[in-house]
């Protein structure tokens, strides 16, 4: 069983990711941790935008964290909702919109996945490219 994400299995998850972003155009930052949300390796692509640096190592770290889409948070995290404030909280590294995914093997979580430099609809396009490349080296 695979128990975390190794430096190889990033870089094939991130070399999906960048060939998706060349495709449609906008180049990304891209961002791979472990289970525990501590990152193994990131990559940002020539002109990708400086600030998409930490927001993508961040959407890979709270996917880690909660153990979910980060684009599942947006909801429960509005006002009056049961996780409002959550992006507030862990040092301001939690990320409530999309790009940041689990990585799973055999239905345990040993790793994540983070892309940021687009809309939220780009980057979550080009982390599912990332995580179709991750099923298919497992």
């Amino acid at each position: 069983m695979v128990d975390s994400v190794t430096l190889e299995t990033a870089k094939v998850v991130i070399d999906a990711c960048e060939q998706k972003a060349t495709d449609i155009g906008t180049p990304m930052v891209v961002a791979v941790t472990n289970a525990e949300g501590n990152l193994v390796a990131q990559h940002r692509m020539d002109s990708a935008l400086l600030a998409s640096l930490d927001i993508s190592k961040n959407k890979a770290y709270t996917a880690a964290a909660v153990k979910l889409p980060t684009h599942e948070l947006a909801e429960a995290t509005q006002p009056g909702e049961s996780l409002y404030g959550l992006q507030n909280t862990d040092q301001g590294r939690m990320v409530i919109f999309g790009g940041g995914f689990p990585l799973t093997h055999g239905g345990e979580i040993v790793g994540a996945l983070g892309v940021s430099g687009g809309s939220v609809e780009e980057d979550m396009d080009v982390a599912q490219a990332g995580l179709d490349a991750f099923e298919n080296i497992q």
